[in-house]
């Protein structure tokens, strides 16, 4: 998985993109009226019901823009929350507050948003062995901070990118030449690079999970479109020989009877692709 230092990279980048993309050349409607002296005081409002994320990545914005920036929080990341609760309140230059308004408010709606999801998925699994995961159907330059925002809503982060873990799909098989050389050829690329990545295999019948099986060597077989009858049966095939993962269109409504086929974890793409931003605002007090 991801370190830890590459996580926080990641979030740096973002922070400098974003504030590049909007600020550019200069905030020219506040240069405009607000002198450089002037100072102020925001709260952030709520004005919907969710699970509030992104105030830590608030309070790094808030630092970039201008070290000077006071933040007192009044609501944590994963703290539910409804219509007129305040987040938090910032003070300082007002110019300042305005540079950071709308990347603050654009990743805490988003983030949030996928926060809200992530928990309501996490609920109906309550009670079962079963873990959700997102995947990389994120937001292009904005991973993580909707993987940030799955962990704050209990969920679990899947592979961070292409480089911190082996997923075998369906085209790797196939342009592999076959189950068996596509795990064999993994292994011995791992072995040659010196690299300790975990595999994943996804398996589109039981047949091939047999063929996973024989091959030897995975960490987890991605059960993937499988009815729950073929779940359960993949599960008891598989008995703990290695993990197992649930996925393709399972839905709120499907989810828990996944679960209660055994499964070690479902993946769901909607967790981070078909959210509606929490609506919240930055105001002037």
């Amino acid at each position: 998985m991801i370190s830890k230092e590459q996580f926080e990279k990641e979030i740096e980048i973002i922070i400098e993109n974003s504030l590049r993309e909007d600020i550019g050349s200069g905030d020219h409607s506040s240069l405009a009226c607000i002198p450089a002296s002037a100072t102020g005081k925001a709260k952030l409002l709520v004005k919907d019901k969710g699970i509030l994320a992104g105030v830590e990545f608030a309070k790094r914005v808030f630092k970039e823009v201008d070290p000077k920036l006071n933040l007192e929080v009044l609501i944590e990341d994963g703290s539910t929350v409804k219509n007129g609760d305040i987040a938090f309140y910032v003070d300082g230059s007002s110019q300042s507050i305005l540079k950071a308004e709308r990347l603050v408010l654009n990743a805490m709606q988003r983030m949030s948003a996928v926060a809200t999801k992530t928990r309501t998925f996490v609920d109906k699994l309550e009670g079962t062995n079963t873990r959700i995961l997102d995947t990389r159907k994120t937001t292009p330059g904005i991973r993580a901070l909707e993987k940030w925002a799955v962990k704050i809503g209990g969920g679990e982060n899947h592979r961070f990118a292409l480089y911190d873990m082996i997923m075998l799909k369906d085209n790797h098989i196939d342009f592999a030449g076959g189950i068996k050389t596509a795990i064999e050829k993994t292994h011995t690329y791992l072995k040659n690079n010196n690299l300790d990545l975990k595999i994943i295999v996804e398996a589109r019948d039981l047949n091939e999970i047999k063929e996973i099986l024989n091959a030897g060597g995975v960490d987890r077989i991605l059960l993937d479109n499988f009815n729950y009858e073929q779940t359960r049966e993949a599960v008891k095939m598989i008995n703990g020989k290695c993990q197992t993962e649930s996925s393709g269109g399972i839905t709120l409504e499907t989810a828990r009877k996944y679960a209660e086929c055994g499964v070690d974890f479902i993946s769901s793409g909607a967790l981070t692709h078909s959210v509606y931003n929490l609506d919240l605002s930055l105001k002037a007090v």
